[in-house]
């Protein structure tokens, strides 16, 4: 059934959430902070697992980097992107959304981390390469392989933002429902557009902005990275035109 594979990705979150929130407060300020930036380095290193490939490849058994024109395509993605993430300023609306959410959800006001937690695992479960390539094949093949695969993966990572950030991580499941069923909906007419080459542009785009989170995470906010969500777009436009 076209549709399973985000269904289980956001059950898979809400369930991981939960137990997260089980272990909270369970390893003291200090021990959270270690296990956030060990998180960053994890995050860190996906983002880049996913972005080389898209950056180098294989030509007479040497490894080379992509052409000009490639690079200049992710350069021009990522700056006029970020710009017009600026001028929208998508990280504000996804921490006004984050703080419309604790509102309703958190009314004691006792959760400080709502809205961190939130955007930070929101920004880590839905802009990976997974989320988009999974959702492309759910969509035009009725294949869930990957986001089940992904399901697992936000399993693991909400435990643990959930029991360092709180309940906000568990909510992070609403932007992954919203944007991947989208994709999952919009892949099958979109299939002529969806070209292979488009969807490894739009993998790699994704990975380098995971990357950015885990810099966030690791060292602290370097990164408005919802702001940066527009290269995506713009770089499967560019890929399509040249």
């Amino acid at each position: 059934m076209v549709g399973v594979g985000t269904l289980v990705n956001v059950s898979a979150i809400v369930i991981g959430g939960s137990l997260g929130l089980v272990f909270r407060g369970g390893l003291g300020e200090r021990r959270q902070q270690v296990v956030i930036q060990a998180l960053g380095l994890c995050t860190m290193f996906i983002g880049a697992s996913g972005a080389l490939p898209g950056m180098l490849k294989v030509e007479g058994g040497t490894l080379t980097g992509v052409s000009m024109k490639e690079t200049l395509g992710m350069i021009l993605a990522l700056a006029l992107g970020s710009l017009a993430g600026e001028w929208l300023d998508l990280e504000g609306r996804l921490e006004r959304l984050g703080v419309w959410l604790k509102a309703r959800a958190d009314r004691g006001g006792g959760d400080s981390r709502f809205v961190q937690g939130f955007v930070t695992a929101s920004l880590t479960v839905c802009i990976g390469a997974m989320a988009i390539v999974g959702s492309i094949q759910d969509g035009m093949s009725g294949d869930p392989t990957t986001l089940f695969t992904k399901s697992i993966l936000d399993f693991l990572i909400v435990i643990i933002f959930a029991s360092t950030y709180g309940k906000g991580a568990v909510f992070s499941a609403l932007p992954v429902g919203v944007l991947q069923g989208t994709v999952t909906l919009c892949a099958g007419g979109l299939a002529p557009v969806f070209r292979p080459e488009i969807v490894d542009n739009l993998s790699a785009l994704g990975a380098m902005l995971v990357f950015c989170v885990g810099i966030n995470l690791a060292f602290g906010p370097k990164f408005r990275v919802a702001n940066m969500l527009p290269a995506l777009v713009l770089g499967a436009a560019y890929t399509a035109i040249f």
